[in-house]
């Protein structure tokens, strides 16, 4: 989770988030060279003579500045293409779970077990420990297995609303009489934090999401638990 004066993203907690900071990573770095080579002639020009009587036609630089940044602009689109195709596909789930967004709390259901849904509540300032953070933990955390491709389908009940967890590059629009969804798979264990994202009303900031990532087993127990 993001921690104090962090100016970076999260750690990547999912395949597509870790490839997400990758192209950022390389977008910042064509970037960089831009900025580089525009302040570099910027600079010569504010030190250099602004006439020449033998410069008539620049042809050789007129064609050069038109294919340069076609050039880069394709070594942005294609990890980008790439990257929208892989967050847009959804690779043979092993379960479904289902967000309902309401004001202000979220309601989830697993698709794949009978009568196995909750509500889940933001725990009151009040209640806090000292083990958990203040407007981000839940009464009940969603509980997921790692390393397991999980679909998620997103709709809301009242207004729109968005379920967002940054660590795995997931963020998904809750609307009204429509079911959205995405796609991600956890790579190693933890507790995950997110927010609404969407403006729903007087209470946006105090619907937070709860992810804990469990093994294959343990989630299998806490399933058994609960039915």
């Amino acid at each position: 989770m993001t921690t104090w004066l962090n100016m970076s993203l999260q750690d990547g907690a999912s395949p597509i988030m870790e490839q997400l900071i990758f192209f950022h990573d390389h977008t910042l770095m064509i970037m960089l060279m831009i900025i580089t080579t525009v302040m570099y002639m910027m600079t010569t020009l504010l030190w250099n003579k602004h006439t020449s009587r033998f410069m008539l036609e620049g042809q050789l630089i007129e064609t050069t500045w038109t294919i340069a940044p076609a050039i880069i602009l394709v070594f942005i689109a294609m990890p980008s293409l790439r990257l929208l195709y892989l967050m847009d596909e959804i690779h043979n789930p092993t379960m479904t779970l289902k967000a309902v967004g309401h004001q202000w709390y979220w309601s989830y259901e697993y698709s794949d077990f009978t009568k196995l849904e909750f509500d889940s509540y933001m725990i009151p300032q009040e209640e806090n420990q000292t083990s958990t953070f203040r407007l981000l933990d839940t009464d009940n955390r969603i509980v997921l297995p790692m390393n397991s491709p999980i679909r998620l389908v997103v709709t809301a009940a009242d207004v729109l609303h968005s379920w967002t967890i940054p660590s795995l590059g997931v963020k998904t629009d809750a609307t009204p009489g429509r079911l959205n969804q995405s796609s991600f798979s956890i790579n190693h264990p933890g507790i995950l934090y997110g927010q609404c994202s969407e403006i729903c009303g007087a209470n946006h900031s105090f619907m937070p999401i709860t992810i804990e990532s469990v093994s294959a087993n343990h989630f299998i127990n806490w399933v058994s638990s609960l039915s």
